[in-house]
């Protein structure tokens, strides 16, 4: 009897904790969506207008500001401008950059010119001040290198950043041909698994790069440990992660054997939603496994609540990936998923994302980080399109 009263009581314990977990789970949930107005068709200048109005919050942001009039560059915000903000000014006939991308290139070009004087961007601790200043590297030749890409030559400073980013490549160990990454346990941008995603983005510029760049015997050394690296490295990686290599793959052939190929591929088409779109959180599942039980076991109640929603950051890159990697843009899965942009562009100019991370107000300048990458991975997928 004794024995049947106990486990009566725990029963009813461990309904509670998960009654507690669940309401948990939904008021967490609930902070991934917001009321979204979205626009009748996608609007080029709107998404420019947005995109400009984020770079010049980052740049008058006080956490941003650095040493020289200069800001930190953030993965997040500034990487993906970069990127794309030339493309939109070409599609509006802009006379020139606006102010916000000339103001994010002389900042960047300032800490390249000065690049031994300037302080990194994080000192806590010897290793963050490492991972800092190798990021930084890499970010800042991802960057130069995008710019000079659009207008057809390399400029000196740009190959001044490059230098800088292969004096940091790592080389010996397992990661020999990667960088540090500064690491806070934020993904997809600043966690463990963000050296990966550097080291590819930097390959397809060098890649991308005008003058020959790419074939010039000073770096063929570093590009051979750099591929050797993604190579590697990638089995291990996130379905996000390698949707990198693919879009690298074209620039490099032999990157990726035709088994890993198809594998990939039918992985992301297995992930595409009934509507259309793709989410972040099926593309990097490595957030959602806790560092102990209790963590897995509040996760998994929070899956259970929260509403899956296609996202602008998962639907734009994957899309991009698949039209950079040649799939045709009549692929029944590349014309699913430029529907859903198209139709997806809120009123603001924006394609909603939603932080893996944690809980964040939608409506808040940093809960919006995740939606400045998707607003330009969409815009670079939409115009990729056309």
């Amino acid at each position: 009897m004794r024995r049947s009263v106990f486990y009566l009581c725990l029963s009813l314990a461990v309904c509670a904790a998960g009654f507690g977990l669940w309401r948990a789970a939904r008021s967490r949930a609930t902070a991934g969506t917001y009321p979204a107005t979205y626009r009748s068709s996608w609007s080029p200048q709107a998404a420019a207008d947005y995109l400009d109005q984020r770079e010049i919050w980052w740049h008058n942001w006080p956490p941003a500001q650095m040493d020289r009039g200069t800001v930190c560059v953030s993965c997040h915000t500034v990487v993906p401008y970069a990127m794309i903000r030339p493309t939109l000014g070409r599609q509006l006939h802009e006379d020139g950059p606006p102010g916000p991308e000339n103001a994010l290139l002389t900042s960047v070009e300032t800490r390249v010119n000065h690049w031994s004087e300037v302080n990194p961007f994080y000192t806590d601790t010897p290793a963050l001040t490492t991972g800092s200043r190798a990021t930084e590297a890499v970010v800042n030749a991802v960057i130069l290198a995008s710019e000079d890409t659009q207008h057809g030559h390399l400029r000196p400073i740009t190959r001044t950043a490059l230098g800088e980013a292969w004096a940091l490549q790592e080389q010996t160990g397992e990661n020999a041909g990667g960088w540090k990454w500064q690491d806070f346990d934020l993904a997809p941008w600043e966690s463990a698994e963000s050296p990966y995603q550097g080291a590819t983005l930097l390959m397809l510029e060098v890649e991308n790069a005008p003058d020959g760049y790419a074939g010039e015997p000073a770096i063929h050394d570093h590009l051979e440990r750099l591929r050797e690296y993604l190579q590697r490295q990638y089995a291990a990686q996130p379905l996000l992660n390698q949707l990198y290599v693919l879009w690298l793959s074209p620039k490099v052939p032999g990157l990726l054997t035709a088994d890993q190929k198809n594998t990939l591929l039918e992985k992301i088409r297995k992930h595409q939603r009934a509507d259309g779109g793709w989410v972040l959180a099926s593309l990097d599942p490595q957030k959602a496994h806790g560092k102990n039980r209790w963590d897995r076991l509040a996760q998994r109640f929070i899956n259970m609540a929260k509403p899956v929603v296609s996202d602008g950051y998962a639907t734009g890159l994957v899309v991009l990936v698949l039209e950079e990697s040649g799939t045709s843009r009549q692929d029944p899965a590349v014309a699913r998923g430029l529907e859903w942009l198209e139709r997806h562009q809120v009123d603001d100019g924006s394609w909603q994302a939603f932080s893996i991370n944690g809980r964040r107000d939608q409506h808040s300048d940093i809960g919006r980080f995740m939606s400045d990458a998707a607003t330009a991975y969409a815009v670079m997928a939409l115009e990729n399109s056309r």
